[in-house]
């Protein structure tokens, strides 16, 4: 097989990273150069199967861009949302590896949401104290729509007054085409595209506590019955090791992921807009589907690219 094509720019960049990287040193580019060379045009142009649908971006920490598919126009993006909720409620209540943080009090109207059968919840009853660890990982374990808007309640006093803090975040990350309607994703207004999530992505994969519960592929938590399994079924194949799923009829499939390159370095992507308008279901399987043809080709062209 023909190696993949490094375009001459890129291939600069590229090049500059590795032996940066090799030496231990930071290597920083002036803004117009890294503009040009990590979001104008892929670092290394791998020949990838994008989904045909929708649209995707994917890059490798310390290396760049792996490039873009799709008209990158905002669109719905369901739970995926909850990834900026987690980022919001960590930057307010920081918590270290180990611990566990302040206990919170679940209040009458999650547990109300709890039995909802028109969006995906977590079995919590009012009055029972929960971590704000263990309230995080029912938010982002099995997508739990009530304890999202509870933990913004918590943070914020009100789930709008949350709501204004994530977009302040998006904007301060650069996401310029991304708007939050609420906590969770429910909301079709809740929209954005995939090079903005990307960049969330690569913010939030810097936290130890959300990587380490993006991670789990199942767990148990005291006060909630049963065990407690992660949407998404990719973790453990071809390095995945993250990050949240979203669906909805309006959204169709979505995923962020985060995988490890077998030399240890850390992929992103995103994929947005699977089957809309077709059944949650079919949406998450379409979204989960494309994204493991698209990692598993990132892991077998990866190393040829960068020899």
């Amino acid at each position: 097989m023909a190696r993949p094509r490094i375009p001459p720019v890129a291939a600069g960049v590229a090049a500059a990273v590795a032996v940066g990287l090799a030496a231990g040193l930071w290597v920083v580019f002036p803004p117009e150069t890294a503009g040009r060379a990590l979001a104008a045009r892929p670092v290394v142009d791998l020949p990838l199967p994008w989904p045909a649908e929708g649209q995707s971006s994917a890059e490798v920490q310390n290396l760049g861009s792996l490039g873009s598919r799709g008209e990158q126009g905002p669109v719905p993006i369901a739970s995926v949302t909850k990834v900026m909720t987690a980022y919001v409620v960590l930057k307010d209540h920081p918590l270290g590896p180990g611990e566990a943080g302040p206990r919170i009090t679940v209040d009458e109207q999650a547990e109300t949401e709890s039995t909802s059968a028109e969006e995906s919840s977590a079995p919590v009853r009012a009055g029972r104290l929960f971590s704000e660890r263990d309230l995080l990982a029912l938010m982002l374990v099995p997508s739990g729509n009530n304890v999202a808007r509870l933990l913004a309640r918590w943070d914020a006093g009100s789930q709008d007054a949350f709501v204004a803090k994530m977009n302040r975040e998006a904007a301060t990350l650069g996401m310029t085409s991304t708007s939050y309607t609420g906590a969770s994703g429910v909301e079709d207004s809740t929209t954005s595209t995939a090079t903005d999530q990307l960049r969330l992505a690569r913010e939030v994969m810097k936290n130890p506590v959300i990587r380490a519960i993006a991670a789990t592929p199942s767990l148990r938590i005291d006060g909630v019955p049963g065990t407690v399994v992660n949407t998404n079924t990719l973790l453990g194949r071809d390095g995945v090791i993250g990050l949240k799923t979203g669906s909805s009829t309006a959204a169709g499939g979505a995923l962020m992921w985060a995988a490890r390159a077998r030399d240890g370095a850390l992929i992103l992507g995103v994929v947005l807009h699977q089957n809309p308008g077709g059944s949650p279901a079919a949406g998450l399987r379409a979204a989960l589907e494309n994204s493991e043809k698209l990692v598993a080709a990132i892991q077998r062209e990866l190393p040829a690219a960068t020899r």
